[in-house]
Order: structure tokens, then sequence, then C-alpha cells
């Protein structure tokens, strides 16, 4: 009767991230690029069907509130099921890193549950769900390369960049997303979004953003948090000027910080980056060597995982997206 599967949750990366304005709601208006990678999660889940709901989370480290939790609770309320559900999170993702882990879990939950439990959601629906949890979450069910608008849960596709490989280090620096969004508001000069943009420093923001996004991986990368986080935490920059001396092309911070991540064109420049990392050995400091995921390859990594549970579109070449049940009545 149980059913049950292991599946990955990819982090990301912002190839910039661009600050527009405060909007009338309150949020902020942003552009950036988002990247999946290959640094990821693990997480085992399992439905049971019954007669009375239950979801157990067990995790590691264990999460307060874990977005994993209440997604599998918007899907089961969603589909009207009964049933013991059991997630196992085994977390790599460094937390409050602006990776995306706890976004990627609840996508991972999203895309999961559903086809074990028998039930069958159309994408738009499972993005609502997943807009409810949080900005990036929308952006997991798709991976690859993606323009994110509003606050962040527009999602346009965009080309598939090259494998490029990437040095990403976490510090001990917890970055408060809060405190970034307050700090990085007080250097708008534009008025709150109304409609038309007539602020030129607007405007050229907005330009330059539109440059980089078209110009793929001969960009620079900006991302408007890192001044005010680096301020913060000045041990960020040395991060970051280390990883431009171990040969990286482009460095930049992730998210709202305090990742900051450097892409290398030399894959022996960038082992050697990572084991002089390793050998230094200062406390709270993780690098991790990853891989740009496009999006056949992260989608093919979920129908791989699924297969057992899926039905299978055989006008399409099995390119349904996303899986779709074959527990569904």
């Amino acid at each position: 009767m149980t059913r049950a599967a292991s599946v990955k949750a990819y982090a990301k990366l912002n190839l910039g991230l661009r600050v527009l304005c405060k909007r009338p709601d309150g949020y902020h208006e942003l552009r950036t690029v988002f990247q999946t990678i290959s640094l990821a999660d693990k997480l085992e889940v399992s439905f049971t069907p019954g007669r009375t709901s239950r979801i157990e989370m067990e995790g590691t480290p264990e999460i307060a509130d874990n977005l994993a939790e209440r997604a599998a609770r918007l899907v089961m309320e969603a589909g009207q099921k009964q049933g013991a559900v059991r997630i196992k999170l085994a977390k790599t993702i460094p937390a409050g890193a602006g990776l995306g882990g706890g976004s990627s879990d609840a996508a991972a939950v999203l895309l999961t549950l559903p086809v074990l439990a028998g039930i069958r959601l159309p994408m738009e629906q499972l993005a609502a769900l997943g807009a409810k949890l949080g900005s990036d979450v929308p952006f997991f069910l798709y991976g690859g390369t993606a323009l994110g608008l509003g606050r962040g849960e527009e999602l346009y596709p965009l080309p598939d960049r090259a494998a490029e490989q990437a040095l990403v280090i976490a510090s001990a620096v917890h970055s408060s997303t809060a405190d970034a969004y307050r700090d990085v508001s007080l250097t708008l000069t534009a008025a709150p979004l109304s409609g038309t943009l007539t602020n030129i420093g607007l405007q050229n923001k907005l330009d330059s953003f539109q440059r980089e996004a078209w110009a793929g991986n001969k960009s620079s990368i900006i991302n408007d948090f890192e001044a005010v986080v680096l301020a913060r935490y000045p041990e960020l920059a040395g991060i970051r000027e280390r990883l431009r001396a171990a040969g990286a092309g482009r460095v930049a911070m992730t998210g709202s910080g305090s990742a900051v991540f450097g892409i290398f064109d030399n894959p022996g420049k960038l082992e050697l980056a990572r084991l002089a990392w390793e050998k230094r050995g200062m406390a709270g400091e993780r690098a991790f060597a990853v891989t740009f995921v496009n999006r056949a390859r992260y989608q093919g990594a979920w129908r791989r995982a699924l297969q057992q549970h899926t039905i299978a579109d055989k006008t399409k070449g099995n390119e349904i997206w996303p899986p779709q049940s074959r527990h569904a009545r």
C-alpha cells in the first residue's frame, strides 16, 4: 500500500539580482536570473492511503515550521486526500545562504507527493501552491535558467547556459533577509512603482539588467544586495577577493546572502581552489564545487526518480510536465 520515492532538491544561484523599488504592497520589485546547480538536499517521501491524515517530518537538522511539511499539507488539502505522509530530509544545502534550500525542498514535495498520492494537479495549481510558500518556490518546479520578475515568482524560461562550473563558499555568516531588504531600501531613490518607470536611475538599472540577461555566460553579475550585506559582514568581501585571486572569472553573492560563488573557466583551477579552502579550514566555512544544471537535466532527474509511479506521454516522448500520477482515479 505504501508508495515511496527518493528525490533530490537542487540549490540555485542568482546570476544577477536587481532591486528596483518598493511596491505599494510593501514588497520589492525584483529582476533576477535563477540558475539551478548540482548541490542538493535529499528527500525520501512516502504516502500510505488511510482514513485519517498525518504528516511526519524527519529532518537533519530538525527545522521548525519546515516548508516541506507545509507543502505536504497544501497538497493533501488541494487533492482532498487522506493518508499518512512521511518525509525524511537530509540537508546538504546550507541554510540562510541565499541558495534556496528551503524553497527547493518545498518544491520537491509539491512535485513528488501528488504522484505518490494519486493526485493530478496542473502546473498552474502547483505554482500557485508554491507561491503561498515563498517567492522562490515556483522556480524550483521548473529548474534550469529562468528570468524572475515581481517578487521572483513571475517566471520566464531562458535559454540554457553551458554547464559552467562554480565554487560556492558558505560561511558562518547568517545574513538576515529582512535586514538586507531594509538596508537596500535606504539606497533606493525611486518612488514606489506606479505602472510607469519614469525615474532615470531605475530605467538605467533595468537597461543594464537586460543587457546582462541577454549576454548569458559572457555577462558580469551584479547583485544589489552585495553592497549592504558586505558592509555588515566584511569577511564576505574577503571571500570574494580570494575567489578572484584563485582564478574565478565572475564572482558574486547569491540572493540576499551570505553564500558567495565564483565561476571558473578552468576546472583545474577550481579544484585547486576547493582544496585550498578545505586545507585552510576556517571555522564555519564550507566550499562546494558545483555544476550548472540545465532544465532538461533537471526535469530528467525528476522523471527518473518518479517513473515507477507516473504515466508516460506517448505522444510527446514522455515529455509531460509536471510528472503525472498513474495512481490517480
